[in-house]
């Protein structure tokens, strides 16, 4: 039992590094479940959609949410666990919450092992109370569920680095242009367009994790200019691509 009279989540806490290229299996938790990423990057699926955690964007899990994890970049990862009757933070669904310097800290100080239990305690009614008022980062790539929209997705992931128009996409694929059109209204709420820069997006932060440099992303991912990118992932993500390369390598 924890000083705030709350039974103690088993490994409520754990610390922990990770080779890039690492995926860990399809797995689901009984208590809810915080993903911050130190150094590195990590790509959470769900049924439903994928995410990106990093430095400055932590995954919030719900309890028994099925999902598995892919690493980019050498990376740290700290998970935290709340009993499924204890959360500090609205709705029922996973999402992903910024990080600020003073949370980042504080995650990674509850990380550290060997913590006396009223240390422990004091960290964490901090922590919930940063976590409550962080905002929502609503950066999402929804799974395909239609096989004709997934073959559409396919392609155009399959090669980034050359861009796609929605005629183009409707030709390769042998779907209507308005077929495909209200395929990505219906299943993920957005126009193509809209699609393919959350995508493109999401690879970004991947490739930058890995140690590619701004312009050599913006080319893998379809940008025309460099310049173009920036004022692109900005916009997308909340910082720029150099400060989010930055915030994500390894310390030396």
């Amino acid at each position: 039992m924890s000083q705030n009279g709350r039974p103690r989540v088993e490994a409520a806490t754990t610390r922990h590094d990770h080779l890039a290229g690492e995926v860990i299996g399809r797995h689901r938790h009984p208590f809810h479940q915080l993903v911050h990423v130190s150094t590195g990057v990590l790509a959470v699926r769900t049924d439903e959609a994928s995410w990106v955690a990093s430095g400055t964007r932590a995954m919030w899990l719900p309890a028994d949410t099925w999902h598995e994890h892919r690493v980019y970049g050498p990376s740290s990862v700290i998970t935290m666990a709340f009993a499924p009757d204890d959360t500090p933070l609205p709705g029922t669904l996973p999402t992903v919450v910024s990080v600020d310097p003073l949370l980042r800290e504080l995650l990674v100080a509850y990380g550290e092992p060997g913590l006396p239990e009223s240390e422990s305690d004091r960290l964490r009614a901090v922590v919930r109370d940063r976590l409550r008022r962080s905002s929502v980062q609503p950066l999402v790539v929804p799974v395909p569920r239609d096989p004709r929209l997934a073959r559409a997705c396919a392609l155009v992931t399959a090669d980034l680095s050359t861009p796609r128009t929605a005629v183009w996409l409707a030709r390769h694929t042998g779907i209507g242009a308005r077929t495909l059109a209200r395929l990505f209204r219906t299943e993920f709420g957005m126009t193509y367009p809209q699609w393919r820069t959350l995508t493109r997006a999401f690879h970004a932060m991947i490739h930058l994790a890995e140690g590619a440099t701004v312009t050599d992303t913006a080319h893998r991912c379809g940008w025309s200019t460099t310049s173009a990118f920036i004022d692109s992932f900005t916009d997308t993500i909340g910082q720029t691509p150099g400060t989010y390369r930055t915030a994500t390598r390894p310390c030396r």
